[in-house]
């Protein structure tokens, strides 16, 4: 992983058309000009907060005359418009979005769903955000960073603590935009960026002020070094350069070189100082922590112990001016609590505040502030009449100690919920083997590099045991490769020269010489990284419940806080309640005051805020551990309500390795002249069948048993050698087959379509033998020479051997399977009713299946749709849940919502049985958060008190407060233990 070496600002790339060269991120938002007069643009919408807003919003773009069709997405804050351009102009919809009393923006320009270039100009930063405490301060932060000139596009994630921020570095810097994150309240800091001319380095070696002079004008002599810094504290080393004239390795090996290996340095990971800077906040908590509870022991040994050892009691009634020592010293101890421990609590609140918006900190800080300003008015109340009241001092500082215990509880059980990235973050291995050769293309030496400076076409030896550190190609040796950590299939794969591996797996047993084809953040396991990050950043849309609620909570419970002073004081005062119910030295207002504090300091609004971004981190993270990759909260959402899962045939439930299993000749033709004809008008094609067919006549012209089965791509220039006939006019029909000219001879290689359409008869004999093939699940592929057929070819596709499995399985979850494929509807019913599928849809070309899609959603079900090839795309896309089923390199990822890494049906269970306990856990979190404070706050009020005589002091309120998100936090972790779910136990098979 080298996100932060990868980083030369660059624009997007264009598309190669090379199927493995598509990324799993690249998902656009496009502009999109049609033939037919109409338009379709995206607009950003700022201000909204529920869903009564994007209802305005829709209903005041509908009635713009021209407008075709408008979508409001609350959640991503977007509007996608459909309008006739000829009507409509792009600023009329931004001002009616705008007369509805919003802010809109146009999106000119794709925006990007992860850290990757996202335009010419636009960069997007990724920035820890510190002292986040529930969903309004996310509402906050990204309300302060949107109105900020030059950001495109903010997203804040309260279980990671990360915002990712588009912006236009020409207009605004990252220092700035950190500088108005701390200006809302909140620490922040810069982590990487997709300017991807700057490296952090840690540097080993500089020991005195000397060095890093030393250091510091190498630095400044190095042509492309524009700037840099050297942090000594942390021995970090930051240097932005020209990529154009200086590598990062090249600038490493040049300062080791120039300094004679006095300095050791090694690339710094973001993931690395991420964990770091977690690691330091969790410190710093914790340090927090102590020091607060060590000045709180004092005060609870002042009031509990020292009255039972009369010497030290003596002391503490010893009167030292107005006041005596006992209340000089917990004044003193609590002082430094609340303004120094307490410090944060107050800029928090302050920041919120004069944002106008509202967090928990402002309940802590008006809760403990209470406490302590009566407590020093009663000591100044009773130096001056002599009627000395109860001082609460240490209600105030066992508040602010047991919160802190509260937030340092909650940032470890944070930290576990992105263990998989870590996880995944740790297979890629810290250095590499770099073959050295000379210009001749001769390996001279081996070194040692950090594996985040290998460069492209870089060759690298990798030893047996070890792991490969990055995608490539083999071009010397041959081994097995376990590829079980990225792609969750167990079985080794056999490596050979010129095929392909994965960085982060693991050379079992030969040594291998691989050059180097992705890295950084090109490589498959960086793009999985990426993907997981993606899906964990986003809200899943039952989210909203939690952010509307996190916007009147704070002063919900106020108005509840001063109602209850209110109501329990006039009872007082009227008599309602005796006297001895006052505590000693109080009156009904101290009285009333406690049962106020009690309802500030109890209520929890981050409970409600972590209840589904934790369960949608930990199980993005789960299902990357199984090999199930999630794009995001909302696909995860909708798969646990699926009611129907659409599988396509070939290479979805079949293997999509097509062989012919037979061939007849129904003309007076040798057979393998027969083949001949056939193979030749096939070697153009780049269809699945025609390879089959290339195979099979190979084969029986050579008498080559190994054609049969290790046919592969490489096979293609020699399967066109002079053996065959030279086809000229060839063109391929979609939905069809192909048709050429050979010696002067039209030749028809396809379906009956393509044989009725061109006035070929089809005998009976024919017929019959097509219909047989068909019912045993085979595809009859016909041929005819001059309008003649001469013959017929079978062609089968074995299914997978979990299929029929997997399709009762989806029976027995309440699911409907569907199959839906372009081949004929005899071969389409036979593999149905094999597999078990009675819903069949067949000979439908790739356009259709969408539409195929879209019929079963007219009712409101929720369709799920499984593929894995090109012609997928349209169809996932279309669907609720897209699932790409394969080794995740095909442009239909794109299009899909999950990623199956494993060529496994199974993983279809697995996607939706996770969706479903995932969801299961968020609500259980919103009915704890939900009971919490729905019991705890009329507790608190002291409701119970007149019948029961329950009554929470405020400290225990604030400890209830600070471990009911804890446990929220730790209810979501619970997911760490999904186990995938056996198909045994789905089928309710008994197993002896």
């Amino acid at each position: 992983m080298a996100p932060s070496i990868q980083l030369t600002s660059a624009g997007a790339g264009e598309d190669s058309g090379d199927l493995e060269d598509v990324r799993l991120l690249d998902s656009y938002d496009k502009n999109d000009v049609n033939d037919d007069g109409t338009n379709r643009i995206q607009v950003r919408i700022t201000g909204m907060t529920c869903a009564a807003c994007s209802n305005s919003v829709e209903a005041a773009l509908m009635s713009v005359d021209g407008v075709i069709q408008a979508s409001v997405a609350l959640l991503q804050n977007k509007a996608d418009v459909v309008f006739n351009r000829n009507l409509v102009k792009d600023e009329d919809i931004k001002n009616a979005i705008e007369d509805a009393g919003f802010e809109a923006e146009i999106l000119h320009e794709p925006v990007s769903t992860g850290p990757k270039p996202v335009g010419d100009s636009t960069v997007v930063g990724q920035f820890t955000i510190g002292g986040m405490t529930c969903a309004a301060c996310v509402n906050s932060v990204e309300g302060i960073l949107n109105d900020i000139t030059g950001v495109k596009k903010a997203v804040v994630a309260l279980a990671t603590s990360l915002g990712e921020v588009e912006y236009d570095p020409i207009v605004i810097s990252k220092e700035d935009i950190v500088t108005a994150i701390e200006d809302a309240g909140f620490e922040a800091s810069f982590v990487q960026s997709t300017s991807q001319d700057e490296i952090v380095l840690g540097v080993v070696g500089v020991c005195s002020l000397v060095d890093a002079r030393v250091l510091e004008s190498m630095l400044s002599g190095m042509k492309g070094v524009r700037q840099f810094r050297f942090d000594p504290l942390l021995s970090e080393l930051n240097v932005v350069f020209d990529p154009q004239v200086l590598s990062s390795r090249s600038l490493v090996d040049e300062i080791r070189v120039v300094s004679n290996d006095k300095y050791t340095l090694h690339v710094r990971s973001p993931y690395a100082r991420m964990a770091s800077k977690d690691g330091s906040e969790s410190s710093s908590m914790f340090r927090l922590f102590i020091t607060s509870l060590l000045l709180s022991i004092p005060l609870f040994f002042m009031g509990v112990i020292c009255p039972h050892i009369p010497f030290i009691y003596s002391l503490l009634l010893w009167r030292c001016g107005p006041f005596l020592m006992d209340d000089w010293l917990k004044w003193a101890l609590v002082s430094v609590i609340q303004f120094g421990i307490g410090k944060r609590f107050y800029i928090a609140a302050f920041r919120a505040l004069r944002n106008g918006s509202t967090n928990m900190d402002v309940l802590v800080a008006l809760g403990t502030t209470a406490s302590y300003v009566y407590s020093v008015c009663a000591l100044l109340y009773g130096a001056l009449t002599g009627f000395w009241s109860t001082t609460y001092f240490e209600t105030s500082a066992m508040l602010i100690t047991f919160v802190l215990l509260g937030k340092y509880l909650e940032c470890l059980a944070k930290g576990k919920t992105s263990d998989a990235i870590k996880k995944l973050v740790e297979l890629t291995p810290a250095t590499a083997l770099l073959v050295v050769k000379d210009k001749d293309g001769r390996p001279v030496e081996e070194r040692e590099i950090d594996s985040l400076l290998i460069q492209p076409s870089d060759t690298l030896k990798v030893l047996p045991g070890t792991k490969i550190p990055a995608d490539g190609i083999v071009t010397w040796g041959s081994s097995y490769v376990n590829e079980s950590m990225v792609t969750g299939e167990s079985i080794p794969v056999s490596k050979e020269i010129n095929a392909s591996v994965i960085g982060g797996t693991i050379n079992l047993h030969g040594v291998l010489h691989i050059k180097a084809t992705k890295v950084g953040s090109d490589t498959v396991l960086s793009q999985i990284i990426n993907l997981v990050e993606t899906a964990q950043m986003s809200k899943a849309p039952i989210q909203k419940f939690a952010d509307y609620v996190a916007s009147i909570f704070v002063p919900t419970i106020v108005a509840l806080s001063l109602l209850t002073l209110l109501c329990w004081y006039t009872a007082g005062a009227l008599g309602a309640y005796p006297d001895e119910w006052l505590p000693k030295n109080g009156n009904h207002f101290v009285f009333a005051l406690m049962f106020s504090i009690s309802v500030v300091v109890i209520a929890c609004p981050c409970a409600l805020g972590l209840a589904t971004p934790t369960a949608v981190m930990v199980a993005t993270g789960v299902g990357a551990n199984n090999g199930v990759l999630i794009k995001g909260g909302e696909s995860l959402e909708r798969a646990q309500m699926v009611k129907y899962v659409i599988f396509d045939k070939t290479g979805t439930l079949t293997q999509g390795k097509a062989t012919v299993s037979v061939a007849k000749v129904f003309a007076g033709m040798d057979r393998g002249e027969f083949l001949k004809l056939v193979a030749s008008a096939e070697a153009s094609s780049e269809h699945p069948l025609a390879k089959a067919i290339l195979q099979y006549a190979r084969h029986f012209h050579f008498f080559d048993e190994s054609s049969l089965t290790n046919g592969s791509q490489n096979d293609a220039n020699e399967l066109k050698s002079g053996w065959l006939y030279d086809a000229s006019d060839f063109s391929a029909i979609p939905g069809r087959g192909v048709q050429c000219i050979i010696d002067g001879q039209r030749v028809l290689v396809g379906n009956r379509k393509l044989l009725v359409e061109s006035g070929i008869s089809i005998s009976t004999e024919v017929e019959n033998f097509v219909v047989e093939l068909e019912e045993s699940a085979k595809t009859g592929i016909l041929v005819a020479c001059n309008g003649i057929l001469i013959g017929v070819l079978g062609v089968a596709d074995s299914l997978k051997r979990e299929a029929s499995v997997v399709v009762e399985g989806l029976q027995k979850m309440g699911i409907t399977p569907v199959m839906v494929t372009g081949d004929n509807w005899r071969t389409a019913r036979a593999v149905a009713k094999e597999v078990g599928i009675q819903d069949v849809r067949a000979e439908v070309m790739p356009a259709g299946k969408a539409d195929v899609v879209r019929s079963f959603q007219k009712d409101g079900s929720i369709v799920a749709m499984v593929g894995d090839g090109i012609n997928d795309s349209p169809a996932l896309a279309a669907a609720d849940v897209g699932m790409a089923i394969g080794a995740g390199t095909d442009i239909a990822i794109e299009a899909a919502n999950y990623v199956l890494m494993r060529d496994n049906l199974e993983d279809v269970i697995t996607a939706i049985d996770l969706s479903k306990k995932t969801f299961s856990r968020i609500r259980l979190n919103y009915v704890f958060a939900m009971a919490y404070n729905i019991i705890a706050v009329p507790v608190a009020a002291g409701v119970l008190f007149p019948s029961l005589g329950i009554k929470l002091p405020p400290w225990v309120a604030g400890a209830c407060m600070a471990l009911s998100s804890v446990s929220v936090v730790c209810s979501s972790l619970l997911l760490r233990r999904y186990r995938k779910p056996r198909l045994t136990t789905i089928l309710e098979i008994i197993v002896n």
